[in-house]
């Protein structure tokens, strides 16, 4: 096995990222320019520690258990180097249960994290990150944009995931609409869709899935009809009445509105900045109950990583 010196320590900064965008079911992805942060050093002893600061703090484990933590060691394991003690502060912004994709977030970091911690001693490349965060995601939409940034495509062959990153049209501009006091599981959203559904349907969905790409490349106006979706919203709507009500509302208005990954937060592709004013108009009279709108960019980078000087006493 191989090891890591003591005090090598690494910060990784993790973006957002909204899955779906409608039509494109855990294929589709975007990264968001809200970031979670995270410092891992290599200390004395065994077993991990975690500080937490901002979302999560006093609410997520601060051992091994810890997604991020958990994550980072499955990657060591799976490279042959021995499981060091390690010191992990997390400083988190993105919000949980949220469908902003705050758990992969948690798993690219444990992932690059690692990466960091070992570079020069082994050779990681963009396409092993996928693969071991996605194993332990189970999908890769949400990791993709996470990893790499930008729009991403993602699919799974039998050789592992696939993604190929594309740049959205300088028209298009978006409004992350979350919701404050409710939450929703993945696992909950995913247990409400059928196994099957109509053919018409999946022709639907391809259609608009395709109609989709052109729309955030070349062609903003077809936002509206290119969001369309029967695959997913529709049978997860009952969880989450009031996202349901406000994506129609806003709809019925002219605007992209999609569920944000697995929701309950709502996400809506403006063809012109000048719209973003306008919608938050709209959700401010329509809630009722409070959310916050998040005027937001496509983060074209995504996960970074940097050495870092020893942060441990």
């Amino acid at each position: 096995m191989t090891s890591i010196p003591l005090g090598t320590a690494v910060r990784v900064v993790v973006p957002a990222t909204t899955a779906n965008l409608g039509p494109g079911f855990d294929t589709l992805g975007m990264a968001l320019t809200i970031y979670d942060q995270v410092d891992a050093e290599v200390v004395k002893g065994s077993g991990v520690t975690v500080e937490v600061h901002g979302v999560g703090a006093g609410d997520v484990p601060t051992d091994e258990t810890n997604l991020v933590a958990s994550s980072l060691r499955h990657a060591l394991t799976a490279w042959g180097v021995d499981l060091p003690g390690l010191k992990l502060v997390a400083t988190n912004r993105i919000p949980h249960g949220r469908g902003v994709g705050s758990s992969g977030a948690a798993i690219v970091a444990g992932v690059l994290a690692a990466k960091g911690l070992v570079d020069g001693i082994v050779e990681v490349n963009q396409a092993e990150l996928l693969r071991l965060a996605t194993e332990l995601e189970g999908h890769p939409d949400n990791i993709a944009p996470s990893l790499f940034g930008g729009l991403t495509i993602a699919w799974m062959t039998d050789e592992g995931p696939r993604h190929k990153k594309l740049s959205v049209h300088r028209g298009v501009s978006l409004l992350v609409a979350i919701p404050t006091t409710s939450k929703m599981s993945t696992q909950l959203a995913r247990s409400l869709q059928p196994e099957t559904v109509p053919h018409e349907d999946a022709i639907f969905n391809l259609s608009r899935a395709s109609l989709l790409i052109a729309a955030l490349l070349n062609s903003p106006e077809l936002l509206l009809e290119a969001t369309e979706d029967r695959l997913h919203q529709g049978y997860r709507a009952s969880a989450m009445p009031e996202t349901d009500e406000l994506i129609r509302t806003l709809r019925d208005k002219g605007y992209a509105a999609v569920v944000s990954g697995a929701g309950p937060s709502i996400l809506v592709l403006c063809s012109d900045p000048a719209q973003r004013p306008e919608v938050e108009a709209l959700i401010a009279a329509h809630q009722k109950s409070p959310w916050e709108c998040h005027t937001l960019t496509v983060d074209e980078r995504g996960a970074t990583v940097e050495a870092l000087p020893a942060l441990a006493d």
